[in-house]
């Protein structure tokens, strides 16, 4: 007897084991494929009975998604709102029935449904559903400042661009805006019309997947790169060599009908002359200059939390690929934000803020803390370093020569009152002859940078000195607490 019951005990342990195993591969492991299937009516259904956790701003205030509270055949279902509507819409992203979800709400979905990729938890859920119970999830507390966010978005107004901005000591962003954008409380509905080409593409978040030619901006990159090598210094006399040189037998000129002699690094990164930063690339080489870009980040995907098919890398592209280390490049008009370069708002503002942070890159994140209905804290952001693109004397320097570029050079017009900015111009020229790709970076305060950030502006008439830079002067101020006269 007792034999037959060792043998019945061992058969339901066996049973149990099965049981946890399969509940969690279904749960967990298998959970991804299964939410990819719009029609399984049942996991749909389950999903509306979860009580998302809601997503907050940075200050723990300010609500950026919500629930609103249905009642459908004797059950309670939950459905998302945004009380912002287009403002937050591509960062925050959308969850959906029919389209799925995006953004933060997809990154993050596994605390917002209170399901971490943890067995105890998962089994909790499950157990709270069998009985009945709400499942509630955790509730995000984000980087995103709502004034910087509709700061950015009050400067783009109509134009098709973007607005990135950082915290450059902990790598927090503290605005993402994109435009044209949507209404996410009506996307299900307007889906169709969205996504047709008339509409300017606004699901596309232009901030990590708007790829567009750097300009002059790169030349914070060819900077980095000629003061790390120790042949140049912000001092050192270059001969500009007139109005244009000769690149791979090909005139590489400066803007218009602008000819320089000797002049210093300094005073090339102020004027933004072409004739010198190509001569720097081309004694640099194609190694070093790719080299300084993948210290940067360029060549790979950013390491934000954010879905990795909603960002794209930068560097130089092809037909639509990213090109390879054994392609070779023309590394004088490289140096000047040219050739097949292609670059996100996200990577560009990383440029700003690693020069603002003494050298230092650190990681970019949106989420500061995830918080369980009883208040346990199930995930704390901490500063990480991505690595040290330079040392600090020589971002120091690099400080220095962008701030002349804000009070003596292109960027004038992003000059707050009684600030201290530091940025670069861009603009670069389009297949269309007077549309241009109108770029500005910048941080401030210069001497102790609290921000950094990256305007692009698609297809304008414009220089970047003349749209970008207020733009960025506005967010810095919005961030900041600083009035600026219109």
């Amino acid at each position: 007897m007792n034999g037959q019951i060792r043998v019945l005990f061992r058969l339901c342990a066996v049973g149990i084991v099965l049981l946890i195993s399969m509940t969690a591969y279904w749960q967990v492991w298998a959970a991804s494929s299964l939410q990819a299937r719009s029609d399984n009516a049942r996991l749909v259904f389950r999903e509306l009975q979860v009580k998302r956790g809601l997503i907050y701003a940075a200050g723990g205030r300010t609500v950026l998604a919500r629930n609103k509270e249905l009642r459908r055949n004797g059950a309670t279902l939950y459905e998302r709102v945004y009380p912002f509507g287009k403002d937050f819409a591509q960062v925050v992203g959308y969850n959906t029935v029919g389209q799925g979800r995006t953004g933060i709400e997809l990154y993050d979905n596994a605390y917002l449904t209170g399901s971490t990729q943890n067995l105890a938890s998962e089994l909790s859920n499950l157990g709270d559903q069998l009985q009945g119970q709400t499942v509630i999830g955790d509730n995000l507390y984000t980087s995103l400042s709502v004034p910087v966010q509709l700061a950015a978005l009050r400067g783009l107004g109509a134009n098709r661009g973007a607005v990135v901005a950082i915290q450059p000591n902990t790598g927090r962003v503290l605005a993402m805006a994109s435009t044209p954008s949507f209404d996410p409380n009506v996307v299900t509905q307007n889906y169709a019309r969205l996504i047709r080409p008339p509409s300017g593409s606004p699901l596309l978040n232009r901030g990590t997947q708007g790829l567009y030619p750097p300009g002059s901006t790169f030349k914070v990159v060819t900077a980095t790169a000629a003061l790390n090598s120790g042949r140049w210094t912000p001092t050192t006399q270059i001969n500009a060599m007139g109005h244009c040189i000769q690149d791979q037998s090909i005139p590489l000129c400066n803007d218009g009908t602008e000819s320089f002699g000797y002049v210093t690094l300094t005073y090339a990164l102020v004027q933004s002359i072409n004739t010198v930063f190509g001569q720097i690339g081309m004694q640099l080489g194609q190694t070093a200059m790719e080299r300084e870009m993948r210290s940067y980040g360029f060549f790979a995907l950013p390491a934000l939390d954010y879905p990795s098919d909603e960002m794209e890398p930068s560097g130089l592209f092809e037909h639509g690929r990213l090109l390879g280390p054994t392609v070779p490049v023309d590394a004088g008009r490289l140096a000047i934000g040219q050739e097949r370069l292609l670059v996100t708002p996200l990577q560009m503002a990383e440029v700003a803020a690693t020069v603002a942070n003494g050298g230092l890159e650190m990681r970019p994140t949106l989420l500061d803390r995830a918080v369980s209905p009883s208040g346990r804290v199930d995930y704390q952001q901490h500063p990480q370093s991505l690595g040290r693109v330079m040392s600090a004397a020589t971002a120091a320097n690099l400080s220095l020569m962008m701030r002349q570029v804000v009070e003596e050079g292109t960027g004038q017009p992003a000059n707050v009152d009684g600030l201290s900015v530091a940025g670069k111009t861009g603009t670069a020229q389009t297949s269309t002859p007077g549309v241009n790709t109108a770029w500005f970076i910048a941080f401030a305060p210069a001497a102790h940078p609290r921000i950094a950030v990256a305007v692009v502006i698609d297809r304008t008439p414009e220089y970047g000195g003349q749209i970008a830079a207020p733009i960025a002067a506005q967010v810095i101020a919005a961030y900041l607490g600083i009035r600026v006269a219109k």
